[in-house]
């Protein structure tokens, strides 16, 4: 049990780390909470440092799903038999978008979590035969409707959306379709604000 609580928290912790905002306040001095959409995510931190390092803030919270799911949960299922190794990948896939969504270094407020959620299916296709024909299709998705519409938020909701439709189209196993359902459902929570700002037609573009 110890071994397993250990895994969980490491797995948040690393997805915890503020990426954007420490980009924001190590190379500027800005606190991006208080700039641009406000959210600590690689799309504002787009918008206050510029493409390049929006895109390595971007990467690196990819990488904090992926590490989770490959590497961390590798680590901790040869140290304790709780769960089996694909289990424990998706436990602490979670637990590291919780980590980003819900960071505890800036008061449980953290992104929207779409960067470590691909990064979690990323990690996941090593393991769940079929995977990488949906990564490849909501990649699609996602980039069609951005190059439409220029909208960050509407392009994450609707690969968000793509998700769970595609993995049961494709008969993945039921445990991940549901699963899907699950990134899907927090990706809506955590777009609230957005979902209703595209309603009023006033959510912003990235140009």
């Amino acid at each position: 049990m110890p071994w397993i609580i250990a895994a969980i928290l490491s797995s948040y912790l690393l997805g915890s780390i503020p990426t954007a905002y420490l980009f924001c306040k190590l190379l500027k001095g800005i606190d991006i909470r208080k700039v641009g959409s406000g959210n600590v995510g690689a799309t504002n931190a787009m918008r206050v440092l510029g493409k390049k390092l929006g895109i390595a803030v971007l990467i690196l919270d990819i990488l904090k799903g992926f590490i989770s799911v490959v590497f961390l949960a590798g680590f901790f299922f040869t140290r304790t038999k709780f769960l089996d190794e694909q289990n424990l990948s998706i436990l602490l896939g979670l637990c590291s978008i919780c980590g980003h969504n819900w960071t505890p270094f800036l008061q449980f407020k953290g992104g929207k979590g779409i960067a470590t959620s691909f990064g979690v299916l990323l990690g996941l296709a090593f393991k769940i035969q079929g995977l990488n024909v949906v990564i490849g299709l909501i990649s699609l998705v996602w980039i069609s409707t951005f190059v439409a519409f220029r909208i960050v938020s509407l392009a994450s909701i609707s690969a968000a959306i793509a998700l769970p439709l595609f993995s049961f189209f494709f008969k993945l196993p039921v445990w991940f379709s549901s699963i899907s359902l699950l990134l899907c459902f927090f990706v809506l929570i955590r777009h609230k604000s957005n979902l209703l700002r595209l309603a009023q037609g006033k959510e912003p573009r990235l140009k």
